[in-house]
């Protein structure tokens, strides 16, 4: 029996990927420019991208922009998002990355991720979602799905974000990190469900070593 290298274990992973969920590269969270995913992104934690697209729609309408959000009272700011959840947190940070934008950056958020984790909200996950949509630079965004998959995979053993960033950097070509994202999501939402996955169905079963235990 021929027994893959890791090296061709991936490539046939990212084989599969492309041709099961296509190489557009597009973000499930609706926006108009950098900003908005920004804040989009940060009401995405602990919420779903649906939820996230519903509020964003009237959200962005009442403040049109990073110097309308620098200006909202916290209070209501928390009213608009509330259903997004953790709104306290969410809101402070919001009005203080707005004015940190303005500030620092003359109101245009920054690529550098160096600059962008400086921002209140803004981690190394949110950072990279901008660097890869805005900025077309090619990043890894380590996500629940990503993290979990991932190490199903065998791509990984670790379980902080950083190192899964930094393993995944490794064995990923450059130009498939930000499909690599997006793809996993879409695979993790259909197929490989953390509580029930569908081994059965899984285009990835033939080179998942996790696919073949549960068999």
């Amino acid at each position: 029996m021929n027994i893959m290298t890791k090296k061709e274990r991936i490539n046939e992973i990212i084989k599969i990927l492309n041709e099961e969920y296509g190489t557009d590269f597009k973000t499930y969270l609706e926006h108009n420019n950098a900003w908005e995913l920004l804040v989009a992104t940060i009401l995405s934690a602990q919420c779903t991208d649906a939820r996230v697209n519903i509020v964003t729609k009237d959200l962005f309408v009442k403040y049109p922009d990073v110097y309308a959000f620098a200006k909202a009272k916290q209070s209501e700011l928390e009213k608009d998002i509330y259903s997004t959840g953790f709104y306290k947190n969410k809101a402070k940070n919001i009005i203080a990355c707005a004015n940190e934008v303005i500030e620092r950056h003359g109101g245009e958020v920054p690529s550098d991720i160096d600059e962008l984790t400086k921002l209140s909200g803004v981690g190394r996950k949110t950072a990279n979602v901008i660097r890869g949509n805005i900025f077309d630079e090619p990043s890894i965004v380590v996500d629940t799905h990503v993290k979990r998959i991932s190490n199903l995979l065998g791509l990984t053993k670790q379980q902080d974000p950083v190192k899964i960033e930094y393993d995944l950097m490794k064995c990923l070509p450059k130009e498939q990190w930000i499909l690599y994202n997006l793809q996993i999501i879409a695979h993790g939402r259909k197929i490989c469900i953390a509580r029930r996955p569908k081994c059965d169905e899984c285009v990835l079963a033939g080179v998942c070593p996790s696919a073949k235990i549960k068999k």
